[in-house]
């Protein structure tokens, strides 16, 4: 992939190459960190972003200096176009990845190597059935486990996205790193976020420090291997020694990486957010749709990014309801 000038810089000096589209906010689970209980309002199709409406709106950030684009829902392998929006992104000459339930995989093996895909986020939040199927309010465990079958003995290097929540997993943290033991495989454990109407609180919270305390107490320390972190990297990332695989931690609430954040994220109905945390949003979709240039107000977009978690700079901010319910619920950002 050729070398691409950054020109979306924001105040901070953080240069921004990574587009997250969100294509859907229909999801065949219903995650409680994800969504309400009652669900939610979806988004009149009439406001969402066409198949060529995405296409134009990602190749504008192609041509800003975008090398990498992840398709994120809701699930958006549900969207009925899903195959058309991957095969047609997958000629922008990016790096093309997706964030997945895993569900619906096995219909889309043909359309990933086609597209170019070689890696996948997975997200499974529990190795046992009963609580997998609590969690998701779903049945789908068999499922999903056949398809992680069939995304490894088609090559593709998927990556486990665990969502961490006390009193629920984090007594599954060693089972899911043993997982690395034979599969070149990489888990991803995830520190419990807040949005709106995911009961989130801090006493839910799996730190980054109480994973590691687990882990090394398990394997010892001379065993635990702290490897290199690439540029921009969200996780911090380890594995066992001998262990084919890896695993990480995405420590978004007790040791935020916003220092070298690149991430932008584009929502269903095409608006724009520059922090996952952000209540602030600018809509795209309106101005493509009025045949005028989006370009202004991406770089308006960038240059209001926040230094750290949409403003919420200390811990007091970060754990007050009123700010965090202001923003949408996860299954409406996209992951």
């Amino acid at each position: 992939m050729e070398n691409k000038t950054i020109q979306m810089q924001d105040t901070h000096g953080r240069g921004h190459n990574y587009l997250r589209i969100s294509i859907t906010e229909h999801c065949n689970l219903r995650c409680t960190y994800c969504m309400p209980a009652e669900g939610i309002a979806l988004t009149p199709r009439a406001h969402l972003m066409t198949a060529d409406e995405i296409v134009t709106i990602a190749q504008t950030f192609v041509n800003l200096g975008v090398t990498k684009i992840r398709l994120t829902g809701g699930e958006p392998l549900v969207r009925r176009d899903a195959k058309q929006i991957i095969q047609r992104l997958g000629k922008l000459g990016v790096e093309l990845t997706l964030t997945t339930n895993g569900i619906l995989v096995h219909e889309f093996i043909d359309t990933f190597k086609e597209a170019g895909i070689k890696t996948l986020n997975v997200s499974i939040d529990s190795l046992k059935k009963d609580k997998f199927n609590t969690i998701t309010r779903r049945n789908y465990f068999d499922k999903l486990w056949e398809n992680l079958d069939l995304l490894d003995a088609n090559g593709f290097q998927v990556k486990l996205n665990v969502v961490m929540i006390k009193g629920f997993n984090e007594n599954e943290i060693i089972n899911f790193i043993e997982m690395t033991k034979d599969r070149n495989i990489q888990i991803r454990f995830i520190e419990f976020m807040p949005f709106d109407g995911n009961q989130w609180n801090k006493e839910k919270l799996v730190s980054y420090a109480e994973i590691m305390t687990q882990v090394e107490a398990f394997y010892f320390n001379e065993n635990v291997k702290r490897i290199q972190d690439k540029p921009n990297d969200t996780a911090k990332n380890h594995k066992i020694e001998s262990y084919k695989g890896s695993f990480s931690v995405i420590s978004s609430v007790t040791n935020p990486f916003c220092s070298t954040c690149n991430r932008i994220r584009l929502t269903a109905d095409g608006k724009l957010k520059n922090c996952l945390f952000s209540n602030s949003e600018t809509s795209l979709l309106d101005t493509l749709r009025a045949g005028e240039s989006i370009e202004p107000l991406i770089f308006q977009n960038i240059k209001s990014k926040h230094a750290m978690r949409g403003g919420m700079d200390d811990d007091a901010k970060f754990q007050n309801p009123e700010l965090f319910s202001q923003n949408r619920s996860m299954i409406k950002i996209g992951g």
